[in-house]
C-alpha cells in the first residue's frame, strides 16, 4: 500500500512540474541620454568630458551602473527595449559589466536622427534566439528625407513559439503642432504589425517604447486598435511613467496581440507594471518625480526621468 501511495505522489508531483509555467519579463525603459564619452560622427557634443554637461568617464559608468541595478530588481528580464541610447556600444558595455548579463544579445541599428539618439533591445540568449532584425525608416512631414528615430524591431524563437518584437521613440511634444509626425510614426508602426497579422493572424507581437503620447491620443490609438495596451494610469502607483510640470501620466507603452493569450508563449493578463522602485524616485518642493540623471546641465546622478514599464509572460 505504501508503495502504491508514493509511486501516486511521484507521479502527482512529476505532472505538476510538467505543466508549470516559467513566468519571464519584457520590458522597455526610457534611459535618458546614455551616451559614451567618445567623440562620434552624431552631434554628441554635450556629452563628452569636455562639454557642457561634463560627461565623464565616471558618470558614464555610474550611469551603467544604475541602469544594470533596475535590470536585476526587475529580475534580469528575457527582453528589455531601450530608446535614448547613442549606439550599440553603449548596450554592449552595459551587459559587458555584469555577470549577470554576460549571456545577453543585442539588437541595435542605426537611425539618421542628429544627435544619434537610437533605440534597441537586449535579449537573453539562453531564452530567446534571435532570427532575424530590422529597422523601419520613414520621412516625417515637413522633411524630405528620414531624420528621426527609426523603430526597430527584432524576430525571436522562444519555447518554440515566434515572438514578433517592436521598439519605438515617437517624436517630442516640444511644439504644438508635433502630433502629426507622431502619426506618421504610428502609421510607419501600424503596416508592419498589419503585414505580421495578414501572413499569421494569431503572431505573437509585443510593441514597447516612449511614443511621447498618452493611451488616449491620436496616434497611440492607431496601434491599439490592433494591439491590446497592457500599460495604464492604474499601471503603477503615481499614476504614469513620466512627470511633466508636476502632472504624471503614460508616455511609457507596451502592447500585445491577441495571439499572445494561446500558445507555448503566453502573456499574463493585467500583468502590465509601471516599476517605480523607491531608488528611482525624489522629492522636489514636495512633489514625488523620477530621480533623473540631468536637470539641464546639472547633473543629479539619478537613473532617468521616465520610468521603466514590464509585462509577465509564461513559458511552458
Amino acid at each position: 500500500m505504501n508503495r502504491i501511495i508514493s509511486l501516486a505522489c511521484l507521479f502527482l508531483i512529476s505532472s505538476c512540474a510538467i505543466s508549470q509555467k516559467k513566468t519571464e519579463t519584457i520590458a522597455f525603459y526610457n534611459v535618458e541620454n546614455l551616451f559614451d564619452v567618445e567623440d562620434g560622427s552624431n552631434d554628441d557634443s554635450e556629452f563628452l568630458p569636455e562639454g557642457k554637461n561634463q560627461w565623464t568617464k565616471e558618470r558614464y559608468e555610474e550611469k551603467l551602473s544604475h541602469i544594470r541595478k533596475v535590470l536585476g530588481d526587475l529580475s534580469y528580464p528575457a527582453l528589455v527595449g531601450f530608446c535614448e541610447i547613442e549606439n550599440e556600444a553603449v548596450l554592449k558595455a552595459l551587459i559587458s559589466g555584469d555577470k549577470q548579463l554576460t549571456n545577453y544579445g543585442v539588437v541595435h541599428h542605426e537611425s539618421p536622427d542628429a544627435r544619434g539618439i537610437d533605440v534597441g533591445f537586449i535579449y537573453n540568449t539562453s531564452k530567446l534566439k534571435l532570427i532575424s532584425s530590422g529597422k523601419i525608416r520613414f520621412t516625417l512631414p515637413g522633411d524630405t528625407e528620414p531624420k528621426s528615430r527609426d523603430i526597430v524591431w527584432g524576430k525571436f524563437v522562444a519555447a518554440k513559439d515566434t515572438l514578433f518584437a517592436m521598439v519605438n521613440h515617437w517624436p517630442s511634444r516640444r511644439t504644438d503642432d508635433s502630433e502629426p509626425k507622431r502619426i506618421k510614426a504610428a502609421e510607419s508602426a501600424r503596416l508592419f504589425i498589419d503585414s505580421v497579422l495578414k501572413v499569421n493572424l494569431n503572431a505573437k507581437i509585443v510593441f514597447m517604447g516612449d511614443l511621447n503620447d498618452h493611451p488616449s491620443d491620436k496616434a497611440p490609438k492607431l496601434i491599439s486598435e490592433k494591439l491590446t495596451p497592457m500599460i495604464s494610469k492604474a499601471s503603477g502607483e503615481f499614476g504614469g511613467t513620466h512627470q511633466y510640470k508636476n502632472e504624471w501620466d503614460v508616455l511609457d507603452h507596451i502592447m500585445v496581440s491577441a495571439g499572445f493569450q494561446k500558445g507555448k508563449l503566453k502573456v499574463i493578463p493585467n500583468s502590465g507594471k509601471i516599476n517605480s522602485f523607491p531608488y528611482l524616485i525624489e522629492e522636489y518642493k514636495g512633489n514625488k518625480q523620477p530621480f533623473r540623471t540631468y536637470v539641464g546641465a546639472k547633473y543629479l546622478g539619478g537613473y532617468s526621468d521616465h520610468l521603466p514599464v514590464s509585462i509577465q509572460v509564461k513559458l511552458k
